[in-house]
């Protein structure tokens, strides 16, 4: 087998595993269910991965690194925004939410929550690859845009959680823990909202604090 056909199969073990843990849970899997899902024998399972633990620990990696990378191409308009910072923040702040609502993000978060006390190593897993990253890489584009005289953000690492929870604290009981689909124009409705309020405490025409 060529190293890309083996990259490939791996690929497809590892997300063939995620959709079977986020539907059946930990417990009631088996590596057979997921070679079916993947489309692969069950002795390539095991080729691959030496056991149903390793198995999942490297779905729940694979997947949080999956949901961080679209998160953080995201952020790519703020690096070059144009005149209309607000509007450019709008569709960054849609965009963001439309990924934290998604079903992957939900079923990440759920089959975390679910079998934290079988894995305790898994919120460290997904920690990894999770919000903080993302408030790593927006901190930097706000302390870009400041620099630029484009916010009046003098902590940008303050600034970026700020912005970041605006949008995801909503979401929680609107969306009952993920587990409720909200339309679109919602969405977009809570990604106004965040970036108004963002932008009355960070934005350059905001009055100095005493």
């Amino acid at each position: 087998m060529t190293s890309r056909g083996r990259i490939d199969k791996r690929q497809a073990i590892l997300e063939g595993a995620f959709t079977v843990f986020a539907r059946q849970g930990y417990a009631q899997s088996c590596v057979q269910d997921i070679a079916d899902e993947a489309g692969v024998a069950k002795p390539t399972v095991y080729n691959h991965m030496t056991d149903k633990a390793t198995l999942f620990r490297n779905a729940l990696e694979a997947t949080a690194q999956t949901v961080l990378n679209e998160r953080l191409a995201a952020l790519e308009p703020l690096a070059n925004p144009g005149d209309d910072l607000r509007a450019t923040l709008d569709d960054v702040a849609y965009t963001l939410i439309r990924l934290h609502t998604d079903e992957r993000a939900c079923a990440l978060r759920r089959l975390l929550y679910t079998e934290i006390t079988t894995f305790p190593d898994a919120l460290d897993i997904v920690k990894e690859r999770g919000p903080h990253r993302l408030n790593e890489a927006l901190a930097d584009r706000l302390a870009r845009l400041t620099l630029a005289g484009r916010l009046r953000a003098s902590d940008p690492g303050l600034a970026a959680e700020q912005f970041t929870s605006l949008l995801v604290a909503p979401l929680e009981a609107r969306t009952r823990m993920g587990t409720q689909t909200i339309e679109d124009a919602e969405l977009r409705t809570v990604a106004c909202a965040a970036v108004q309020t963002f932008m009355r405490a960070w934005g350059p025409d905001r009055p100095d604090t005493p």
